[in-house]
């Protein structure tokens, strides 16, 4: 089965030859959750400020555009990741935050920083 009939790079591969979790790989459901180029940028943001604002965001993440932070928004919310609270007031307020799930993803995302600054340090 080629890469492109898998779905999995030749390294995911590797990784999973003798995995038996290879109909359903957990890794790869986390990763079509979380990947994307904005959605760890939002995680971040909202794990370091709290409750903010969408315009508040918009300004944070740099090169973000309407589009991709609402879209990404939307479905980190559709995932569980973030809590969408619009309140009834004029002009409407949209606030985003973490969920409880989202807070139990932190750890391991800083962990995964902790492998990125040492793959980047050890690169020649």
């Amino acid at each position: 089965m080629s890469e492109s009939e898998s779905g999995a790079s030749p390294c995911a591969e590797k990784m999973c030859a003798n995995c038996p979790c290879m109909e359903f790989c957990p890794l790869d459901g986390a990763m079509r959750i979380i990947g994307g180029k904005w959605k760890i940028p939002l995680i971040c943001s909202l794990h370091h400020d709290g409750t903010t604002r969408y315009n508040e965001l918009k300004r944070k993440i740099r090169g973000i555009t309407n589009t991709a932070l609402a879209s990404a928004l939307k479905e980190l919310e559709e995932c569980g990741l973030v809590i969408r609270k619009q309140h009834t007031e004029m002009p409407v307020r949209v606030e985003y935050s973490l969920t409880p799930i989202c807070n139990d993803l932190l750890p391991i995302l800083t962990e995964l920083a902790k492998w990125g600054i040492k793959i980047h340090d050890d690169q020649p």
